[in-house]
């Protein structure tokens, strides 16, 4: 099975490419390789141009906010576990004071640090980071794994509170959604939102085995995926036979 999302808002966008690239820094963090502390080196600058929006701190706090007063209102009632809910809003709260804690804008002491600006600002030059370019980082790669590692780790550790925050915040989302199947009728499918709903991510689970390619769009009103099949020259060309996937709007 594979799983598409589609984010319905600029916000949402945001927190996806943030967790895309937080998972594939996890995955290279476990690695001792150069090559592969060089592209740590270089999703770690992707991060901070992604998070380098001044917006993107107040809007993880104000969903984090909204989510408390949300859950906040289930206070009481009989068909939902106080433990339960005790412990999702410490989450929230913990989040939330991690971010209020961290003055300025998320990553600025990253871009305030001479050597990794000289790194980064090489990194986007085709081939920029040879010897003769950057000597300082050459001399780095070329330092025990252990210490490449811990230089990154530190690195990383500014930007906890966000990645905490984001990551929280889409699990929360992803888990208000309800699934249901639907059929793609000779390749095509749409549905019409209910007034008065907000949907925030779309989320598509589809056999791997049929060879299917979704394209999605939508917007308030309305949600279409075209189903496309890659031929033998490597071009998507639409699918004409009907297909079954699970289909969850989050909002």
């Amino acid at each position: 099975m594979i799983l598409y999302e589609y984010p319905f808002n600029e916000r949402i966008r945001t927190y996806l490419r943030l967790e895309h690239l937080l998972q594939r820094l996890g995955e290279l963090l476990q690695r001792q390789a150069p090559l592969d502390h060089h592209v740590a080196l270089i999703t770690l600058f992707e991060i901070l141009d992604v998070a380098g929006r001044a917006e993107l701190k107040p809007d993880l706090m104000k969903d984090l906010d909204r989510h408390k007063n949300q859950l906040g209102a289930y206070r009481g009632n009989p068909a939902v576990s106080e433990a339960s809910l005790d412990a999702a809003l410490h989450r929230i709260e913990d989040a939330f004071t991690h971010l209020a804690q961290h003055p300025g804008k998320i990553g600025h002491e990253l871009l305030e640090d001479e050597w990794l600006t000289s790194v980064r600002s090489r990194a986007v030059i085709p081939a920029g980071t040879c010897s003769f370019d950057l000597p300082a980082y050459h001399a780095w790669q070329h330092r025990p794994p252990e210490e490449r590692l811990a230089d990154l780790h530190r690195w990383v550790r500014v930007l906890a509170p966000m990645a905490d925050a984001v990551q929280l915040l889409l699990q929360m989302l992803r888990e208000a959604g309800r699934t249901q199947r639907v059929m793609a009728t000779a390749g095509q499918y749409q549905q019409t939102l209910p007034n008065g709903r907000s949907f925030q991510l779309l989320r598509l689970l589809i056999d791997d085995a049929m060879g299917l390619v979704p394209e999605i769009s939508g917007n308030r009103l309305v949600v279409s995926v075209r189903l496309m099949r890659q031929d033998d020259d490597g071009k998507l060309r639409a699918a004409k036979e009907d297909a079954v996937f699970d289909l969850t709007l989050c909002g």
